[in-house]
């Protein structure tokens, strides 16, 4: 969540919601519940206002702050994080936290971290959670605690989507307004189609292991479903409310649209031909195309713009709920805008199609 004044802001978020979606949505809908957890946030500051008054901060007040489900949630997520890659030194640690808390750095920004949280707790997300189900299936369901958190990492990001959704969220007082609410819709997206996708799951299980292990990395895909509804339709810029900096950044990654989907093209038929010792290997490799905004993001969301414009938004949300189909009508559409000319689109390898099963086609 990221944002600020309290009636300017009411009146952004409807306009936003309005543009995007076309009319406003219903004002209430039981797929979308969430729930405000501040605690964290709330501790430190605590803190940070003693040592602004010269106050001695005694235990107490620390172990309020450890005993927070923010602070206890994030220590187990960046544990899990850390295992697979055998990396102790991301792991969160009470007595690094302190310091970071009793840094000077942080102590300048009190004031500012302190107004933040107060506008961001004055905002009804139902409106946003509403206009993200318009990118969801009819079965989706968001249902997340949100926790705006003051830590040491600026990054934001989902955790127990199919258990207990949350969604985290660094605090940041250079945030815009729009782009805070970019990013809540981005992470609600997420935990909405977490939520259904069940039947996908079950039926890759039959599935051998190799082509198992790709029919679900291309969930990650959903990073670029994401993006696209985050935005609200596929002729909004995505990153209309973000710096100049990651707008350059993304308009670069995307131009290299073709180079990276053959590189996870690649990446998929290495999976296919066994050339990973484990399952942990094949993870790291996936990993790699996250980045800061990777493949997973870039190709994902032009696929899916292209896939919306070609065959309508309906036929979009059941690529969601079955991410092979994606590929099939990407390439359905690529192979037309290639004979027309328009460009010369790289295609998902026949091998990766047939190993993973992919035959699903539009209308099916």
């Amino acid at each position: 969540m990221r944002d600020r004044t309290r009636s300017r802001l009411a009146t952004l978020l409807m306009c936003m919601v309005s543009a995007a979606a076309g009319s406003a949505p219903a004002q209430h809908d039981h797929r979308v519940q969430l729930k405000l957890d501040s605690s964290e946030a709330d501790q430190v500051l605590a803190i940070l206002d003693m040592r602004v008054a010269g106050k001695a901060i005694a235990e107490e007040q620390w172990q309020k702050l450890f005993a927070t489900e923010p602070y206890q949630r994030l220590k187990v997520r960046e544990a899990a994080i850390a295992k697979p890659f055998n990396d102790p030194e991301n792991v969160l640690k009470d007595e690094d936290f302190k310091k970071f808390v009793l840094s000077d750095d942080l102590l300048k920004r009190s004031i500012e971290l302190g107004t933040t949280l107060a506008r961001w707790k004055k905002i009804d997300m139902q409106q946003t959670g509403l206009r993200v189900l318009e990118y969801l299936p009819a079965s989706a369901m968001i249902r997340a605690t949100i926790y705006p958190v003051i830590k040491a990492n600026n990054n934001s990001f989902v955790w127990e989507t199919s258990t207990n959704p949350a969604s985290f969220l660094y605090l940041d007082p250079d945030v815009s307004a729009p782009k805070f609410e970019n990013t809540v819709a981005h992470e609600l997206h997420h935990i909405g189609l977490v939520s259904s996708l069940a039947d996908y799951e079950k039926r890759i299980e039959a599935l051998p292991e190799r082509s198992r292990a790709v029919a679900e990395a291309l969930e990650a895909f959903g990073e670029g479903f994401a993006m696209l509804a985050a935005a609200g339709g596929p002729d909004v810029d995505p990153h209309a409310a973000s710096s100049a900096q990651e707008h350059a950044r993304w308009d670069h990654d995307v131009a290299n649209f073709d180079r990276d989907l053959q590189a996870v093209n690649t990446f998929f038929v290495d999976v296919l031909n066994g050339k990973f010792a484990n399952h942990d290997a094949i993870e790291e490799k996936a990993s790699s195309f996250y980045g800061v905004q990777g493949p997973w993001y870039t190709v994902g969301y032009k696929m899916a713009v292209m896939v919306e414009k070609r065959f309508g938004r309906e036929e979009l949300i059941k690529t969601m709920l079955d991410p092979r189909r994606l590929l099939v009508l990407y390439d359905q559409s690529a192979v037309e805008q290639n004979a027309a000319g328009k460009e010369q689109l790289p295609l998902w390898s026949d091998e990766v199609l047939k190993q993973v099963n992919a035959t699903a086609r539009s209308g099916d």
